[in-house]
Parts: structure tokens; sequence; C-alpha cells
């Protein structure tokens, strides 16, 4: 999909309900509040329930997170990105992440919401459970976690200028993603696999356009 001209204010709509218009949009808070009493319980669990030593439950939970920023970046990547002719697909990767390109100042859209969330967050904890077993109830909160942070680090890429020296790079990488070339820069919480596979910006050559740097990060209130 190649993403048009960026849209400085407003947001996509992308059904005709507004019942489903409302379910496309949350906010951050709404999503670590489900998810985080999930995250602490299964890893209750995993050390009182299944007797797991806390080693092997924290061990297991970093591997989780980070097994999500392989995810994160396979799913930007090939999912996000969909290249298609057929236009149920086109609006699948629009509706999906194709929107958030055009009006990168929505910040409802930054998270997936609770419905949709709720749904394939159950479907990936099957199939985790198929292949790991008991593992998953130490693996999945460390994915989810992941997630999490991969959010609020998006929110914050977009809200603010990078409150660390060394986290410009991760910045710089995603602002390029969306005014530069949408083909490169995938990872948004980790620029570990860019730079496996081959996507990452040259960062000492590439030259910051501080006009649509500001197109794309939100609105400060006066």
């Amino acid at each position: 999909m190649q993403f048009e001209k960026i849209h400085n204010k407003g947001q996509a709509r992308l059904f005709k309900s507004d019942y489903l218009e409302m379910l496309t949009k949350t906010h951050p808070l709404v999503i670590w509040g489900m998810y985080l009493p999930v995250i602490i319980y299964m890893l209750y669990y995993g050390n009182t329930g299944l007797d797991y030593p806390l080693s092997r439950v924290l061990l297991t939970f970093f591997a989780g997170m980070f097994f999500w920023t392989f995810f994160e970046y396979i799913a930007h990547r090939f999912i996000f990105h969909l290249i298609s002719e057929k236009e149920s697909l086109q609006k699948f990767a629009y509706t999906l992440h194709g929107n958030h390109h055009h009006y990168p100042r929505d910040k409802q859209r930054l998270f997936m919401p609770p419905v949709p969330s709720v749904v394939l967050s159950s479907a990936i904890f099957g199939l985790m459970y198929l292949i790991m077993r008991s593992n998953t109830f130490m693996f999945f909160p460390g994915f989810i976690l992941g997630y999490l942070m991969y959010g609020t680090m998006h929110y914050a890429i977009h809200a603010w200028n990078p409150p660390f020296k060394w986290m410009k790079g991760l910045w710089r990488n995603h602002h390029l993603h969306h005014y530069k070339n949408e083909h490169n820069g995938f990872g948004v919480s980790s620029t570990i696999w860019d730079h496996v596979f081959g996507t990452m910006f040259d960062l000492k050559k590439e030259k910051d356009d501080k006009e649509k740097i500001r197109e794309l990060m939100f609105e400060k209130k006066k």
C-alpha cells in the first residue's frame, strides 16, 4: 500500500456505522488496565500454582518480551504494510494501519481497541499454549508487556522529542518510516530487527526534515 499525503487534523472514517467506528478507538490507559492484571496474575500463577522457580518465571517472561520485538517487526512489515491488488485486502491494511499514516496525530488509534484486542490476544494465547503448554503462563505475559511497551513507545515518539540522547535513533527511524520511505524502519519499540533484516535507515546520511516531523507529532494544547 502506498500512503498518500499526511493529514494534520482529524481522523479517518473506517466504517459507516457509528457503533463500529466507536469500537475502533481507545485510550492507552484502557489497554494497560485490561492487560496489567492479566500479566500479574499469570506470573503469580506460574510461580505459585505451577511451582516454577522465580528464576524460570523471569527468564521465560523476558523471552516473551524479546519475542514480541520480532513479532512486532514481522507484523508491521508484512501485515500492516500488506501490498495487494485486491480491494478487500487494501481495505484491511488501511483499517489496520494505513489510517495511521494518513492521520499520525490521531491519538485514539495507536493501540488496538479492546474488542479485537481481546479476540486476537486470546487466539495468540491459545496457539502459544498448544506449543509451550504451561510455559505460556510466563511467556505470554512478557509478550503482552512487550506490546504495551510498543504502544506506549509509539505514543511517545509521536507526542514528544526523545527524552534521552541514546533514544534519538529510535525516534528518527520511525519518523523517517512515516515521511521518507514506509518500506524501511519497521521497528518501533526496538530497531534490532531492522538491523538484522537490512531495513534500517542510514541515520548518518539522513537529514531531519523538521517541518515534516512536526506534522507527525501530536498538537500541543495551548
